[in-house]
Formats: C-alpha cells, sequence, structure tokens
C-alpha cells in the first residue's frame, strides 16, 4: 500500500539529511511497530506518509498517488490517518460526537453518512456513552481513544500512531493496545512509533531506524530476541527477552524469542524438567539395606 523510495531528507536547504536514502514497502493490513532512539528520524518518517513533509530526494507513493502531486493530497491523507502523541493538540469539538464528526464533516458527506461513521467509529472505541461529554472532561486514555475514533471515522485503510500511550497510566495502556490489536484483526493496517519493546512485541513487523536509517526489518522474534544489539541503540529490551538472555548467558538452554510471562514461564518450566530428567540419570543406585 505504501511504497518508500530512495527518501533523503533535510528541514532546511544545506543541513544534513535526517533521513538519508531510505526504502520501504508496507504492505495493506500489517501490524508494524517501528523504533529506535531519540532523534533516529522515526517521527520525520511517518509525517512522510501521508504527505505532511514532501522527501527532498526520492518520493512516497500510497496506492500509486505520490505525495509530491498536490492534488492527491487529500486522498493520500483519507487513506492514510496519523495521530500524534498529545491527543489534545488533535481535539477541536466542544463534545465527544463532534468532534469524531469534524473529519467526515469536511469531506463534503452527507449528513446520515456522517452520522453513521459517528456511531460506528464510537462503537469502535467503546466511548458510544460519552457522546456528548466535552472532551476537556475526559481522562488522557479516554482522549487518546477519541483522537483514534475521529480517524476511524475517515475510514483510512491504515493508521499511524506517534506515541500514542507515553503519557498514559497502566489501564489506559492497556486499552489503547486491546483496541489496536482488535483493529487489526478487523483489516485495518496500523504503524505504531514506540519505545516501548513490550509494545513492539504486540506488532507482527518490527523496524529498526537508526541515524536516519532503516536498519532493521524483521517480526519480533528477530529483532527483540538481540538483547544486546537493542542496548547498543540506546533501546531498553523486553524485560522478559533481557531475563531469559541472563539465563542463557548462565548457561541455560532458554529461547530469547520470548515476550510474555507466561511464554516465560512454560519455557523455564520445560527446563527445569529437563533437568530434572537428566539429573537422575546420574543418581547412584540404592544401595542394597542388607548391605
Amino acid at each position: 500500500m505504501i511504497r518508500v523510495h530512495n527518501l533523503t531528507y533535510a528541514y532546511e536547504k544545506g543541513d544534513s539529511p535526517v533521513l538519508e536514502d531510505l526504502n520501504l514497502h508496507i504492505a495493506e493490513g500489517e501490524y508494524i511497530a517501528l523504533i529506535g532512539s531519540n532523534g533516529c528520524g522515526k517521527t520525520t518518517l511517518i509525517r512522510h506518509l501521508n504527505g505532511l513533509l514532501i522527501p527532498s530526494v526520492g518520493e512516497v507513493q500510497v496506492d500509486e498517488l505520490n505525495t509530491r502531486d498536490s492534488k492527491s493530497l487529500l486522498e493520500i491523507r483519507r487513506r492514510v490517518g496519523m495521530a500524534f502523541q498529545n491527543a489534545d493538540n488533535q481535539i477541536v469539538g466542544m463534545s465527544v460526537e463532534e468532534d469524531v464528526a469534524f473529519g467526515p464533516g469536511n469531506l463534503r458527506l452527507s449528513s446520515v453518512e456522517v452520522c453513521r461513521r459517528v456511531e460506528r467509529a464510537l462503537d469502535m472505541v467503546g466511548m458510544t456513552g460519552l457522546r456528548t461529554r466535552p472532551p476537556h472532561t475526559l481522562s488522557g486514555g479516554q482522549k487518546q481513544l477519541l483522537a483514534l475514533a475521529g480517524l476511524l471515522a475517515m475510514e483510512p485503510k491504515i493508521i499511524v500512531l506517534d506515541e500514542p500511550t507515553a503519557s498514559l497510566d497502566p489501564e489506559g495502556k492497556k486499552r489503547v493496545l486491546t483496541l489496536l490489536k482488535k483493529l487489526n484483526c478487523q483489516g485495518l493496517g496500523i504503524i505504531h512509533v514506540t519505545h516501548s519493546m513490550e509494545e513492539a512485541a504486540l506488532a507482527e513487523r518490527v523496524l529498526v531506524m537508526d541515524q536516519g536509517k532503516l536498519i532493521a526489518d524483521g517480526n519480533p522474534g528477530e529483532i527483540l530476541s538481540r538483547v544486546e544489539w537493542l542496548k547498543t541503540l540506546g533501546l531498553a529490551p523486553p524485560h522478559i527477552s533481557e531475563l531469559m538472555w541472563q539465563l542463557k548467558k548462565g548457561g541455560e538452554d532458554l529461547s530469547t524469542s520470548i515476550f510474555t510471562i507466561e511464554d516465560a514461564v512454560e519455557e523455564i518450566t520445560a527446563l527445569l524438567a529437563r533437568l530434572r530428567s537428566s539429573s537422575k540419570a546420574y543418581l547412584p543406585q540404592k544401595a542394597d539395606e542388607h548391605v
């Protein structure tokens, strides 16, 4: 769905490029996590995906529409929705339903179609009962869900989210991440920029950036199990992966491609069973009681 070809970008003419000769293909319906240290170019890259930024060199295409073509930008932004870290900056309505209606209302759709989209979007994020609430009375997690509802009302093919859970409490994070997984299962493509390796583990594909370049592209097991390498990039590996890596480093036969407590418990339990089984083979036979 999205093709990035030889993308190079500098914010000012003569400056060093923030992105350099970057190539990327994104298929429809993929769930992608984009990770990298601060300043590596993640936000600059995603701003190119719906034409908020235009390449200095190279091109970005969305369903064969080129972001360099100003006449295609409206359609590109309908297909690729974007939510930023601070949800407050995206809220424009005086009520929840008014805010969700803002995007489709600007597409010159009929009032019936706008209402249908608002109803559907609010139902998808579980906020139907809050439709009349002023947005400023919502919690941080609810505001992120409201921002997502506004995107969903535009009926995009893919949504791009820049650190959507960074300022949320654990319950708010759980609600947002659960929704993203649900939306992806329904066919919506997702690109999730995050510093949390646990969140990256939820994706089906992980992209790693460093100094304006794409340096790795693979599934979570391939990328997030490389504990020492992630640390050299200034990234904190998943806690469970690091635990398994430390145990393996100590000589234990364990997989490091594990990200959940449940899988770690299963892996360690299997290891203990193997150790018990092997130790029995070396135990001396019980001496005869009459000797």
